[in-house]
């Protein structure tokens, strides 16, 4: 007949028999496991637990997955909570996660702006031909460019968009070039700034890991590239996806370990540069899943869809964020991306309230033939901005006395800070006294652009 014995016998005693019983004291009753689940918690299945259990010491789970958690609800087992690498933490709802912890907490978990396509200050939509190595910005914060480029390409915002999202960008080929030299490249990129990214630790020995995640679809199949690089392009990541069925929007996750070596910019400068190429020729592509020493904007052997005519390519909701996890897009309010996106790009335009507005008030004060005006804009910026004036004969300075001089003879003063800038208008008619305001005409492309892009 088997007798209890104390739960110290476990580690000590002859192995668990069928019958044993062993007492475990809590808050003054006793509590027993019969031999038999004993012998279960040995073998590492699961264990339920039908009431409040308190443990003196740590309990110890295994790491668990995004299907299966480690702690789960009885009947629920795809939701609950798992352990994806060392120093994390994971709370996944029917095998997806929802969200996850390591230490940089919660907010501001994607270091990419604009990621979900929403603000295009420049374009309005409108298409972008990009057939030069000059970056050309197709919506805020998203530059392309086509490097000793023989085709061409055209990049948008889009309302073609997977569920949850509003808009993306779409890549149309115009001109094929199936024949990529060993230098030229096709690509899609976004400059972080330093700032935004210093504590990912990049460049010492304790550099965190980073996840990229997605949305993405494409006329084209094939595994396709990209890569992380800084800004001295001397360290790069190439990395791949693959595009499993032609015009479908997929989700694709990559986890990139932290950079240990190498030069990493944590001030305002460019920091970790995120690269999808639409076609790198041999030089700038290199070996998927590693960090290198050399430029490589892409992978070895990824699909160029610059060789297949009026080929398409979409992406949105790219999230950049630290850990070996994906965790759902984060949705910024738009007024919070918006002023995300003005610290490097402002265009001031007309609001359409009526037929003339009033951009600014200036006035020569001890100044003859010349009158200023200073603009304050909407956030710091990241630099000195440059700056430029389109449709300028449909801006002009309306003075009290001198009439209309037209914005043919605006330039940007030489005071220009990243918080204000003062525009000189100059006429001989200007006398010292005058005031006025600066003012747009009946036309919508009247802007004044600042612009301080990394």
């Amino acid at each position: 007949m088997a007798t209890d014995k104390k739960i110290s016998q476990l580690s000590s005693g002859a192995p668990a028999q069928a019958g044993d019983e062993y007492v475990v004291a809590r808050s003054g009753a006793n509590y027993k496991l019969t031999g038999s689940n004993v012998a279960a918690l040995v073998a590492g299945t699961a264990n339920t637990f039908s009431a409040a259990q308190t443990f003196s010491n740590p309990a110890s789970f295994a790491d668990g997955s995004a299907s299966a958690p480690a702690v789960t609800n009885t009947g629920d087992t795809d939701t609950g909570v798992y352990f994806p690498a060392a120093n994390e933490v994971a709370v996944t709802t029917g095998g997806t996660v929802a969200a996850a912890f390591n230490s940089n907490g919660l907010f501001f978990r994607n270091r990419i702006i604009n990621g979900d396509m929403r603000i295009d200050q420049r374009n309005a939509g409108a298409a972008v031909t990009i057939n030069t190595a000059a970056a050309n910005y197709f919506v805020d914060r998203w530059f392309a460019f086509g490097q000793a480029a023989d085709g061409v390409f055209t990049v948008q915002r889009s309302t073609t968009a997977p569920t949850g999202f509003t808009n993306s960008v779409i890549a149309t080929v115009t001109t094929a070039d199936a024949s990529l030299g060993a230098t030229q490249l096709y690509c899609v990129t976004q400059y972080i700034e330093g700032f935004n990214t210093a504590d990912f630790g990049w460049g010492t020995a304790g550099a965190l890991p980073v996840t990229l995640s997605f949305w993405v679809r494409s006329s084209v199949t094939g595994t396709f590239g990209g890569s992380i690089r800084n800004a001295a392009a001397n360290r790069s990541y190439p990395f791949t996806y693959v595009i499993n069925s032609a015009n479908t929007f997929e989700y694709k996750t990559i986890t990139i370990p932290g950079d240990t070596t190498g030069t990493w910019a944590t001030d305002n400068t460019s920091g970790p540069q995120v690269w999808f190429s639409l076609g790198s020729g041999s030089t700038v592509s290199g070996t998927a899943g590693a960090w290198a020493a050399s430029n490589f904007t892409s992978a070895t052997g990824a699909t160029n869809l610059m060789a297949t005519l009026n080929a398409t390519w979409y992406i949105t909701g790219v999230q950049l964020e630290t850990g070996s996890v994906a965790t759902p897009f984060e949705r910024r309010p738009y007024g919070t991306e918006l002023q995300l996106c003005q610290r490097y790009y402002w265009r001031q335009t007309r609001n359409g309230v009526s037929t003339y507005e009033d951009f600014a008030m200036g006035t020569s004060a001890d100044q003859t033939t010349w009158l200023r005006y200073a603009i304050r804009y909407p956030v710091q910026m990241r630099a000195n901005p440059t700056f430029s004036i389109t449709a300028a004969a449909n801006q002009y300075a309306n003075l009290t006395s001198a009439g209309n001089i037209t914005a043919t003879n605006v330039i940007l003063d030489s005071t220009v800070t990243t918080q204000l800038a003062t525009i000189g208008v100059y006429s001989a008619s200007i006398t010292t006294g005058m005031s006025g305001a600066f003012r747009s005409s009946n036309n919508t492309t009247a802007t004044f652009d600042f612009s301080a892009e990394l």
